[in-house]
C-alpha cells in the first residue's frame, strides 16, 4: 500500500474541508428562504437597509418551481410603474411603428433635465438605459390614451387605465401595477408570448440586459415615481430563469434608490440566482 506523506494528508483534509463548505453554503442558500422562516429571512433584507416595501421573487431553476414572498398584502397592491412601463410601452411603440429599431434616432429636445444622460440625442436601447422619459413622452403622445388603452388591456398589464390629469401616466397618472402582476408579465415576455411579432420581443429583451456572464444573463428595468422604487426583471440560466419584482417606499428620494437593486441583489445571492461578487 502507498504510503501518503504528512503534506498530501494535509491537502486532502483541506480538499474535503473545502468541500464540505461549498456544499453546506449550498444547502444553506436553498434551504434559507424555504418553509415557515421565508418570511423572515427575506425581511432581514429590507431591515439591513431600512425599507419599507415587498418583494416577489419566481425561481424556474428546476421542475418544482419555488416563489418567494416578503409582505404579501403589499405584494398584492397596485403601484404606479414608473420607468419599469419602459418594457411594455417599447413594445407598444415598436408594433405601432412609432420606432423601427434600436438604432432609430430620437434627437434631443434641448430642454435640460437634472440627469444629463437625458440632455443628449436618444435611441430605443440608450432610452431604456438611461430612462429617458422625454423619449416615451413622445410615444405616449403619438399613441394617444385610447390606443394605449387597448394596448393595455391587449397585456392585461395592472389596471390598464393610462389616464392622467397631468404629467407621464405610467408615472403621475392612475396607471398601477402589483408586484405579482409584474412577474407575470415578465414571464410572458420571457417566453415571447406577449400579442406582439417575436423580433419585438427579443429587441425589447435584448435592450434590457444589465449585465451578464458566460452562464447568466440580467435583464431588468428600474423604476421610481418618487414616492415609491421599483427594480423588475430576471436572471436567464441554463437551467431557467428567476424572476423578480420589487417594490420599496423612497421616503428619503434619491438617497433611497440604490436599496431597490442592493436588496434584490442581496436576495438573489442567497439563493445563488447571482453569483456573490455580483
Amino acid at each position: 500500500m502507498k504510503k501518503i506523506s504528512i503534506f498530501q494528508s494535509v491537502v486532502i483534509t483541506a480538499v474535503m474541508l473545502i468541500g464540505s463548505l461549498v456544499i453546506s453554503s449550498a444547502a444553506q442558500a436553498k434551504t434559507f428562504l424555504e418553509g415557515e422562516n421565508a418570511h423572515a429571512a427575506l425581511g432581514e433584507y429590507f431591515k439591513k437597509y431600512n425599507a419599507k416595501g415587498t418583494i416577489v421573487v419566481l425561481d424556474k431553476r428546476s421542475k418544482e418551481n419555488k416563489s418567494y414572498v416578503f409582505n404579501q398584502k403589499r405584494a398584492k397592491q397596485r403601484y404606479s410603474p414608473a420607468s419599469t412601463y419602459k418594457i411594455p410601452h417599447s413594445l407598444f411603440a415598436l408594433d405601432a411603428g412609432l420606432v423601427k429599431d434600436e438604432f432609430q434616432v430620437f434627437p434631443w429636445d434641448g430642454i435640460k433635465r437634472g440627469y444629463s444622460p437625458h440632455n443628449q440625442d436618444q435611441n430605443l436601447r440608450s432610452a431604456m438605459r438611461n430612462s429617458a422619459v422625454w423619449v416615451y413622452d413622445i410615444f405616449a403622445e403619438q399613441l394617444g390614451e385610447k390606443k394605449a388603452g387597448n394596448y393595455l388591456k391587449k397585456v392585461s398589464y395592472g389596471n390598464a387605465d393610462p389616464t392622467t390629469a397631468q404629467g407621464s401616466y405610467w408615472i403621475d397618472g392612475k396607471l398601477a401595477i402589483s408586484a405579482h402582476e409584474q412577474i407575470e408579465f415578465l414571464e410572458r415576455l420571457y417566453k415571447n408570448e406577449l400579442p406582439f411579432k417575436v423580433e419585438h420581443q427579443l429587441l425589447v429583451k435584448d435592450i434590457m440586459v444589465v449585465e451578464a456572464q458566460k452562464k447568466w444573463i440580467l435583464r431588468a428595468k428600474t423604476g421610481w415615481q418618487g414616492k415609491h422604487g421599483w427594480w423588475v426583471g430576471w436572471v436567464e440560466w441554463p437551467t431557467g430563469p428567476v424572476f423578480f419584482a420589487l417594490n420599496i417606499d423612497t421616503p428619503e428620494r434619491m438617497k433611497d434608490v440604490y436599496k431597490r437593486q442592493a436588496i434584490v441583489r442581496d436576495i438573489l445571492r442567497s439563493i445563488g440566482a447571482l453569483p456573490t461578487n455580483n
